[in-house]
């Protein structure tokens, strides 16, 4: 479903040239932390190749990459830890796309952590938020196919969006705005979204058969380069982009 590949398995290739005979494997893989360590190998110089790796695997994630001026939470239909996100996939996909976004949005499953807390924020806290390999793509949806993957949203209660507003009524997304306008069935929309979610994922069939473009950005990349091109500074706000109506 999702595509994860740590850091210290770019290496593998290289370490299984140096025999053919004999294979060999890490003992632990503490993945919360993100720390690599080992307490016996089959050849002892096998974990002295990958020592240095792992090592500057294991202090980079403690490097601080931003400050959160307040904790953010994973809620729905709205939440500041998924307008976080999604903002900056909308910021960063304008771009690195060098094109005119009219929204972004994200499963809500794809934020993997409950809370960003207050304080500084390492690179290994960015990671366990988005741990997957996803890659940020673009769409351009017809309103007609835009109405029905909002409908999806609005039957698994709200995902996190950006450039738009919408209300849930019966399962279903009314009074939806893009840009401040009506959606327009006719119209069509460019649209920021994980390869995952563009590819089916979490039923989204009617995104299947379109064509995406994909540049090869990661989502989590994004993250990082949200976060530097706001001074470090990690925030969000609600703003019922997302709520209820009876």
């Amino acid at each position: 479903m999702f595509k994860f590949t740590p850091i210290l398995l770019l290496s593998v290739p290289f370490l299984l040239s140096v025999s053919c005979k004999s294979s060999y494997k890490i003992s632990t893989l503490e993945y919360k932390d993100y720390r690599v360590s080992a307490s016996h190998y089959k050849d002892e110089a096998v974990w002295l190749l990958i020592k240095p790796y792992s090592d500057s695997v294991n202090k980079s994630m403690n490097d601080i990459v931003g400050i959160a001026g307040q904790s953010l939470e994973k809620k729905s239909p709205e939440g500041t830890l998924g307008n976080f996100m999604v903002d900056a996939f909308y910021t960063m996909a304008a771009e690195k796309y060098k094109t005119r976004i009219d929204l972004a949005l994200m499963n809500f499953g794809g934020i993997r952590l409950t809370q960003l807390p207050a304080g500084e924020v390492t690179r290994g806290k960015i990671f366990e938020l988005m741990p997957f390999d996803n890659m940020l793509i673009i769409q351009r949806l017809k309103g007609t196919v835009l109405q029905e993957l909002l409908d999806l949203i609005a039957a698994r209660g709200g995902w996190p969006v950006a450039g738009m507003t919408m209300q849930i009524k019966d399962k279903k997304a009314v009074n939806v705005l893009v840009g401040g306008q009506a959606l327009d069935p006719g119209k069509t929309y460019t649209v920021v979204n994980s390869d995952f979610v563009a590819n089916g994922g979490d039923n989204a069939d009617m995104l299947k058969s379109l064509p995406q473009e994909n540049i090869g950005y990661l989502m989590r990349d994004a993250l990082f380069d949200y976060i530097q091109k706001q001074g470090k500074k990690i925030g969000a706000r609600l703003e019922n982009r997302v709520s209820y109506v009876q």
